[in-house]
């Protein structure tokens, strides 16, 4: 059997005027594709979204952490005096899955061998341990994961002393440029909940999403609903906003006085947090996209909807939704082929452009580094 050929050192040249994408080798190779999961996704924030289930004292709803990538199973509680936690959903016995629905209860209790755990994750009780030295330990409690709140929506890490950057940096620029905006008021829309799947690189669909020059040639429908003329890009540090104007006719956001956009006609603020979740605030709310890796070749998009004000939907830049992802899909999945072309290595930047691709390959070349 022939040792499978490694990857290129994944390196992103800082200026972007001379600088190339990265080998199509990202793309393809499947030890690049366990590198990513490990370095990146099993040290990524994770959007929990406004954990509104969970709305009692005793409230137990498990859930499994990116479904065929890193597939993790995880517990949220909120114990006796109303506090939140994320914690492993794995009992610290033998392994057993724990909660397999949501349920409401002043304990957590293995099926297996009846351990029992406070709902703050500490171990309450395990018959058959008489004798045992050492136990119980703090290696038996369930392992607590962070669960950050911004802008009424709950984050975590699988990697809480070593996450790819601290939350507070993580989200730097974001939810302080959106604070004027009510977020944590507006209600999910289960009705516009959509999950699509494509052949296609998650890296790609990223790639797409954070450059605007495509627009044009892509998005009809979109692209007659902004003045790309006034596009704009600013780079965050772990993250990317594209600030998109309104034309005179279409539905906008408006900033208040003292605020860095005020007197701009916001049609869309697009927010990418690296690695992979894109937060779009529009006139009428916010869809929020979280983009799911499944294979090197294949990839999950979730959207969920916050709606603000409903008179709203289906006009201006966050109208036809799923029309634009369509027209994503059918670009990057074309691109998943290309890079197949036995002719084809790298390409290069548009400088203004693409400087969010720029920066999105910088971190994910930095963290691969270790």
């Amino acid at each position: 059997m022939s040792t499978p050929r490694p990857f290129p050192a994944l390196h992103i040249e800082p200026d972007i005027t001379r600088a190339h994408t990265p080998d199509k080798a990202l793309y393809l190779s499947e030890s690049m594709w366990t590198h990513v999961r490990e370095r990146v996704y099993a040290r990524a924030w994770h959007w929990l979204g406004p954990l509104s289930a969970l709305d009692a004292p005793g409230a137990m709803q498990p859930l499994d952490l990116l479904p065929g990538l890193l597939d993790e199973p995880l517990l949220l509680t909120r114990d006796a005096a109303g506090t939140l936690h994320a914690l492993s959903n794995v009992c610290t016995h033998r392994g057993k899955v724990l909660v397999e629905a949501p349920c409401r209860a002043d304990h957590i209790r293995c099926g297996y061998h009846s351990r029992r755990f406070e709902l703050d994750g500490r171990l309450r009780h395990m018959p058959g341990f008489e004798g045992a030295c050492g136990f119980p330990s703090e290696e038996d409690d369930l392992p607590r994961l962070p669960l950050p709140f911004a802008g009424g929506h709950a984050y975590t890490s699988l990697a809480p002393l070593d996450p790819v950057a601290p939350f507070e940096a993580w989200a730097s620029g974001v939810f302080e440029r959106l604070a004027w905006l009510p977020m944590h008021t507006w209600p999910h829309d289960p009705s516009r909940s959509r999950v699509w799947e494509f052949d296609a690189h998650w890296a790609l669909y990223v790639e797409n999403y954070l450059e605007g020059l495509h627009i044009p040639f892509v998005h009809p429908g979109l692209n007659a609903a902004l003045d790309m003329s006034g596009y704009g890009y600013e780079l965050l540090p772990h993250g990317v906003l594209q600030l998109a104007h309104a034309r005179p006719s279409e539905p906008a956001l408006e900033a208040p006085p003292g605020h860095r956009d005020h007197g701009t006609r916001v049609a869309a603020y697009y927010f990418w947090l690296y690695p992979n979740l894109m937060l779009n605030v529009y006139p009428w709310g916010l869809s929020v996209n979280v983009v799911e890796p499944l294979t090197p070749t294949r990839t999950r998009v979730r959207f969920e909807s916050f709606v603000a004000d409903a008179a709203q939907l289906e006009q201006g830049a966050g109208g036809a939704l799923d029309t634009v992802e369509q027209e994503d899909e059918a670009a990057v999945c074309s691109v998943q082929r290309g890079l197949r072309a036995r002719l084809y290595r790298h390409g290069r930047y548009a400088p203004h452009h693409e400087q969010g691709v720029h920066h999105f390959h910088r971190l994910l070349a930095q963290h691969l580094a270790g």
